[in-house]
């Protein structure tokens, strides 16, 4: 997991994520509009996810709130 960023600007409420478990982009492309989770300590952040980010397994997540610096190369549970 990851902040999505351009060249000059980080964008908080959206991130990037891969999953383990799955390797195809067609498994992959049936994960949008569900739902992920990062809990921490406190606090737990939902997400969604919205879409693919570039040609590999990777895809982006939408967040309400930008989630904190301790959540980058975390793990998320997919809530669907």
């Amino acid at each position: 997991m990851n902040y999505r960023s351009g060249n000059g600007a980080q964008y908080p409420h959206e991130c990037l994520i891969q999953f383990e478990h799955i390797d195809l982009v067609a498994r992959v492309g049936k994960l949008i509009g569900q739902k992920v989770v990062w809990k921490g300590k406190n606090k737990q952040f939902i997400g969604k996810i919205s879409g693919f980010h570039g040609k590999n397994d990777v895809l982006r997540v939408k967040f309400k709130k930008g989630v904190p610096g301790q959540a980058l190369g975390a793990l998320v549970e997919l809530v669907s």
